[in-house]
């Protein structure tokens, strides 16, 4: 799953940041996310991801759905096929 529909299933609100200037890798993108637990500001780069303000990042949806969420594995895969189905395949 793509970091940026990722973001967008796990989010009550998500934007991308036009202003940003990548440094290292020119596919990468700020995002500013709301959710339930609070507001994030993402950098993703494929599949990989990095919260600015906690200093902390991974790979993978799943991995980001239990940090933005702060679920378990479990909870998060649960979480991400309820709203991809939700969503549908031309929702995305």
């Amino acid at each position: 799953m793509p970091m940026s529909v990722a973001l967008e299933l796990l989010s009550v609100h998500a934007k991308t940041d036009p202003t940003y200037l990548p440094l290292k890798d020119q596919h990468s993108q700020r995002w500013h996310v709301a959710t339930v637990r609070g507001e994030f500001e993402i950098l993703i780069t494929g599949v990989k991801w990095f919260d600015t303000r906690a200093q902390s990042g991974g790979g993978g949806a799943i991995d980001l759905a239990m940090h933005l969420l702060g679920l378990s594995f479990v909870d998060a895969v649960t979480h991400l096929v309820a709203k991809e189905g939700q969503h549908g395949p031309d929702d995305s």
